[in-house]
C-alpha cells in the first residue's frame, strides 16, 4: 500500500547529507582556486612535481571524486519519497520547491559560480518524483539502465579523445592554450564583476553538458537513492552483518578501482589515448565506492560508535544547502579579485586542502551553533517559507 508522507528526521540521513557536503567541496575548491581544466589535466595550472601536491591530486582523485555527488543525489531522491511519500497525490508544494530550487541555481550559477548542482538537481527532481510508486525492483532497475548508459557515453566521449593522439593535450583541444590560461586567470584575479560574463557563459555551457551527457547518472543515482531509503538502506533498516558486508566488499573493489585510474593517469601524464580506460575504472568505482562509503556510515551511525562526530555530521547535514551556498561564498572571496582576495591560480593543492579542512572546521563548529537556537539553517528557512507561501518558524522555543 503506498505510504504517505513521512515527519520523521533520521539522522543517518542528516550525518550522510553532512559527510557528503564536506566531500564535494574537496573537488570543488580546484574549480574556485584554478582552470576547471585543471582538475582532470593537473599539469595546465599548478605544480605536480612537489610530492604534496602529487599526493593531493592523487587522494581527491581516488577518494573524493564522483563519491560524494553520488551520495548527495542519492540523498536527494530519497528526501523526494520521505516528504511526499508514495501515494497517488503529487503535492504542488514539490513542484513550488523544486521551481524555487532552480532560481537559486540560476542566481548560483550564473553570478557565483558555474559549477553549480542545484539547477540539475532541481530538473531531476521534477522528473523523478514520478517514479516514487515504484518497486524497489523496479527503481534498481530502471537507475542502473541510466547509469549504464550515461557510462557509455562518457566512454566513449574519451575514446573518441583518443583519436588526438599521444602527443596532443586534451586541454588544448578545448581552446586551454599558455596565453587563454593567463587571459583567465588575470580575468578572476581581477575582480567579481569582471569574470562575471565568463562565469555565465561557463555555466550555460556546464547545464548544457549536465542536461545532455549527465543528466543519466545524475537521474539514475537519485532513483537508487529512492530505492535504498524504500528498502531500509539509509534508515538504519538493514542488519548490522549486511551493513558490513557491503563496506566490506565495496570499499575495497572501489579504491581499487579509483586508486588505478589515478595512478593510471599520473604514470601515463594523461595521454589521451589512455584515458578512456581511466574514465571507465573512475565511473564504475566511484558507484562502488560511494556505497561502500554510506554503508560504512550507516554501520556507525547503526553501532553508535564516535557519536559525537557523526552529531555533528548530522548537524552540517541538517543545514546542507546554507553550508553548499557558503561554501561558495568562501571559495570566491578567497580566488577572486575585488572585494575579494583574488588569489585564482595562486594557491597550489596542498594550500587549497589547507582552505578546505579550515572551512569543514568552521562548518562544523556554525552548524550546532545555529541549530541550538533557529530550527533550520538561513537558506533552509528562506527555502521552506517559499515553498509554503508563508512565513515559517524559526527560532526554537525557550521552553
Amino acid at each position: 500500500m503506498p505510504s504517505a508522507p513521512r515527519a520523521t528526521r533520521f539522522e543517518s540521513l542528516d550525518t550522510l547529507r553532512g559527510l557528503a557536503v564536506f566531500g564535494i567541496l574537496m573537488v570543488n575548491v580546484q574549480f574556485f582556486a584554478m582552470l576547471y581544466v585543471a582538475a582532470d589535466y593537473p599539469y595546465v595550472q599548478g605544480d605536480l612535481s612537489q610530492f604534496g601536491n602529487r599526493a593531493v591530486w592523487w587522494i581527491t582523485k581516488t577518494f573524493f571524486t564522483f563519491k560524494f555527488i553520488t551520495i548527495f543525489s542519492a540523498l536527494f531522491g530519497a528526501g523526494i519519497i520521505l516528504m511526499l511519500g508514495t501515494g497517488e497525490a503529487v503535492h504542488k508544494r514539490h513542484w513550488r520547491r523544486m521551481l524555487w530550487l532552480l532560481l537559486f541555481g540560476l542566481i548560483h550559477a550564473h553570478i557565483f559560480w558555474y559549477g553549480d548542482i542545484l539547477v540539475p538537481y532541481a530538473l531531476a527532481g521534477m522528473v523523478v518524483v514520478t517514479a516514487r510508486r515504484m518497486s524497489v525492483g523496479g527503481l534498481l532497475g530502471l537507475g542502473f539502465g541510466l547509469l549504464a548508459f550515461t557510462g557509455l557515453l562518457m566512454v566513449g566521449g574519451s575514446a573518441i579523445g583518443a583519436l588526438l593522439g599521444e602527443t596532443a593535450s586534451g586541454a588544448a583541444a578545448m581552446g586551454f592554450t599558455p596565453e587563454r590560461i593567463v587571459e583567465l586567470t588575470a580575468l578572476y584575479q581581477a575582480g567579481f564583476l569582471d569574470r562575471l560574463a565568463y562565469n555565465s557563459s561557463t555555466a550555460i555551457i556546464f547545464e548544457l553538458m549536465q542536461l545532455v551527457f549527465f543528466s543519466g547518472r545524475i537521474v539514475g543515482v537519485m532513483l537508487l537513492g529512492m530505492a535504498a531509503f524504500r528498502s531500509g538502506f539509509l534508515t538504519l533498516g538493514w542488519s548490522r552483518q549486511r551493513y558490513l558486508l557491503a563496506a566490506g566488499i565495496a570499499l575495497p573493489l572501489g579504491l581499487l578501482l579509483c586508486g588505478w585510474q589515478a595512478t593510471h593517469l599520473l604514470a601515463h601524464d594523461f595521454a589521451p589515448t589512455e584515458t578512456w580506460k581511466a574514465t571507465l575504472a573512475e565511473y564504475v568505482g566511484s558507484l562502488i565506492l560511494a556505497f561502500g562509503y554510506a554503508a560504512g556510515v550507516m554501520l556507525l551511525c547503526q553501532s553508535g560508535l564516535l557519536k559525537s562526530l557523526t552529531s555533528m555530521l548530522a548537524n552540517v547535514g541538517r543545514m546542507a544547502f546554507t553550508n553548499y551556498l557558503s561554501q561558495t561564498l568562501i571559495m570566491t572571496f578567497i580566488f577572486v579579485g575585488f572585494p575579494g582576495l583574488g588569489l585564482f591560480g595562486e594557491v597550489d593543492r596542498m594550500g587549497q586542502a589547507m582552505i578546505v579542512v579550515a572551512v569543514w572546521a568552521l562548518q562544523l563548529v556554525w552548524s550546532p551553533l545555529w541549530l541550538s537556537r533557529y530550527r533550520f539553517g538561513p537558506m533552509e528557512w528562506v527555502w521552506r517559507t517559499l515553498t509554503y507561501g508563508k512565513k515559517q518558524p524559526w527560532r526554537r522555543s525557550s521552553h
